[in-house]
C-alpha cells in the first residue's frame, strides 16, 4: 500500500539518520555549525561547447569497472554504471531527473546504491511511487548544485570559507561541506553526513562526484 505523500515525507524525514556513513578512520562531529564566517561565490560557469570539449578529454575514473566518457551527458554516464541503479530508477521517476540536461552545466552528488541499501527497508520502493513524486523531486534536486565543481575546486572553496562552505542546491536549500584529513564530507539539513567516494567524473553537462550517502533536505 502505498504511503500517503505528507506521513511519508515526515517519515522519510526521521529516516535520515540512517541514510549517511563515514570512511574509517575519519571523526564525525555531532553538529554542523549552521553559520559559516564567509561564504564563497559560485563559480561562473563556463559555456557549454567548451566543457563538453573538455569533458571529452578527461581522464574519467571507471565506475565499478565501467568506463564513463567526458562525451556523455551525466544522465548517459549514470545510466552506464552498474553502482548507480537506484539513482538511475529515481531520475526517471523524477521530475527533477527529466529536467536534468536542461538545468545548464551542474554539479551531481550522486549516491551510490550501497548508500541507497542503507534506507529504511521500503523507503526506496515508496520514493518511486507515482504518489511520492514531489517529495522524490526535492530528494534528487538536494544532490544537484549549479555550475561545475571539482573536488579540488570544491576542496578550495572550503579553505576560503573558513572550513566551511555552503553550497546551494538548484532548488535553493543548503548543503555544508567541509574537509576532514584527505576526505570531503557534505552535511545535510539534519545533520548527517556523507563522504565523497570517488570525484570528477566529468561530461558535458557537468560533473557528479559518487558519495557513500543520501542527502535529505527538510521535507515537511
Amino acid at each position: 500500500m502505498t504511503v500517503k505523500p505528507i506521513i511519508f515525507a515526515v517519515a522519510l524525514g526521521a529516516f535520515a539518520a540512517a541514510c549517511s556513513t563515514q570512511p574509517s578512520g575519519v571523526s564525525r562531529s555531532a553538529h554542523a555549525p549552521t553559520q559559516p564566517a564567509h561564504v564563497a561565490a559560485l563559480p561562473t560557469p563556463a559555456p557549454v561547447d567548451r566543457l563538453a570539449a573538455m569533458a571529452a578529454t578527461a581522464i574519467n575514473p571507471r565506475l565499478a569497472g565501467a568506463e564513463m566518457l567526458g562525451s556523455r551527458t551525466i544522465a548517459g554516464n549514470v545510466a552506464a554504471a552498474p553502482n548507480l541503479r537506484t539513482l538511475v530508477s529515481a531520475l526517471r521517476a523524477s521530475d527533477a531527473g527529466q529536467s536534468l540536461s536542461a538545468a545548464g552545466p551542474v554539479t551531481v552528488f550522486a549516491p551510490s546504491d550501497e548508500a541507497f541499501a542503507r534506507m529504511s527497508p521500503g523507503v526506496v520502493n515508496e520514493l518511486l511511487q507515482p504518489a511520492n513524486r514531489a517529495t522524490l523531486n526535492k530528494l534528487v534536486n538536494y544532490h544537484v548544485v549549479p555550475g561545475t565543481i571539482t573536488l579540488d575546486q570544491l576542496r578550495s572553496r572550503i579553505d576560503k570559507s573558513g572550513g566551511v562552505a555552503q553550497l546551494t542546491t538548484v532548488d535553493g536549500t543548503l548543503l555544508l561541506a567541509r574537509k576532514e584529513g584527505e576526505a570531503v564530507a557534505l552535511t545535510d539539513t539534519h545533520g548527517n553526513k556523507s563522504y565523497v567516494e570517488t570525484p570528477d567524473v566529468q561530461q558535458a553537462d557537468g560533473v557528479f562526484h559518487v558519495i557513500n550517502g543520501v542527502m535529505v533536505p527538510r521535507l515537511a
